[in-house]
């Protein structure tokens, strides 16, 4: 980890790439690409010199809330898109909720076909420096969780007050985003709960062999928590096993969708914070997967799922755990816009990425009133 502002911003200019840049494409989404970037730097081409002076800024910017997009799926393993996600979520947030807009950190540099380091051999990994960073022998980690961990915890080391808000990308990512977290907020000596919106448990220990993916990341945070039951999840339904197997065997919290339905968002919320009250809990992390949200709701997605969360239930839930509790951490994950599989027409990549930008806006609000 960089021990001064001045390697770290280093790191920084290396690992990641202006906002919107880190698909590794030539031309598709290239309109969208361009309006991004009108909108945070004043034009369309040659962005990255203005990029890399907006870093100088990060120090003495007020707001605690700080955007990290990472554009991979290949974490993920149903229908894949998810990696358009940061791109497109930006240009929403932009475009209907300006005020809420934050700090842009940029993008985490993405080589599509990787997930992990520990997954490489040496060679690999030479090879993917020499493509990142033009040397071989370079310190820079190449996948993308592996990046996302390390400049998340350089992150927390020298802004230990401010939050990031990490936009996916499938849900893998949100295993170095909340990793990196929970380290810092311990080191802190804060009690810190992870808030998790999701039709899918991810409580899986592998999937295929892999242990760090869409389907197993919450397994591997858990050692980094006060204690398993401060990972409570909202919206499950899609599961092999009941409620009662996820929480005996690793001590978690669920309030699945049908229980937020028939008991209603509000009383399920008490609830918890009167869960999180009697553990002394004092901040929150809350990672939303936007398919916790009904599939009328949310199609632009790798797993839509039937009878699931509105979204005002889920934001009933979110502004009831605000009022007692600081947001100081946050991510939105598994938006895939040009994946929309919606039934009957019902639903479009629009309306997702415009309930998800409603969420994160009041996830960037939330942390930057921290």
């Amino acid at each position: 980890m960089s021990s001064t502002w001045s390697a770290y911003k280093e790191k920084l200019a290396n690992c990641l790439c202006p906002p919107g840049d880190g698909v590794f494409t030539v031309n598709t989404a290239k309109e969208r690409k361009s309006q991004l970037r009108e909108k945070l730097f004043g034009q369309a081409d040659d962005v990255e010199p203005l990029w890399l002076a907006s870093l100088d800024t990060l120090p003495n910017d007020p707001r605690k809330a700080v955007i990290l997009g990472i554009s991979s799926d290949c974490g993920g393993g149903i229908l894949r898109g998810a990696n358009w996600g940061p791109l497109f979520l930006r240009t929403t947030l932009v475009e209907q909720h300006p005020s809420s807009f934050s700090y842009d950190l940029g993008d985490v540099r993405v080589i599509p076909h990787l997930l992990h380091d520990k997954y490489l051999n040496s060679e690999t990994i030479s090879r993917c420096q020499n493509a990142l960073y033009k040397r071989n022998d370079s310190e820079y980690h190449v996948s993308p969780l592996s990046i996302t961990e390390d400049v998340c915890d350089g992150f927390y080391a020298h802004f230990p007050q401010k939050g990031i808000f990490g936009i996916g990308g499938d849900h893998s990512i949100s295993y170095p985003l909340t990793k990196s977290y929970l380290k810092a907020k311990r080191n802190q000596g804060k009690r810190t709960a992870i808030i998790h919106f999701d039709a899918h448990t991810d409580l899986l220990v592998e999937r295929l062999g892999i242990d760090l993916c869409f389907g197993s990341w919450c397994t591997h945070i858990l050692e980094f928590l006060p204690s398993p039951r401060h990972l409570i999840q909202f919206g499950i339904r899609s599961s092999g096993k009941d409620k009662s197997h996820w929480e005996s065997t690793f001590g978690i919290k669920q309030h699945w969708a049908h229980e937020i339905r028939s008991k209603g968002a509000a009383v399920i919320a008490d609830e918890v914070i009167a869960q999180l009250k009697a553990d002394k809990v004092d901040e929150l992390y809350v990672s939303f997967d936007i398919d916790a949200l009904d599939a009328q709701f949310a199609s632009a997605t790798g797993t839509p799922e039937a009878g699931g969360m509105t979204p005002e239930e889920a934001m009933t839930i979110l502004q009831k755990l605000h009022m007692h509790f600081p947001i100081t951490g946050a991510d939105m994950m598994e938006i895939a816009p040009f994946t929309d599989s919606s039934l009957e027409g019902r639903s479009s990549s629009e309306t997702t990425l415009r309930e998800g930008a409603k969420l994160s806006a009041f996830l960037l609000d939330a942390m930057n009133k921290a």
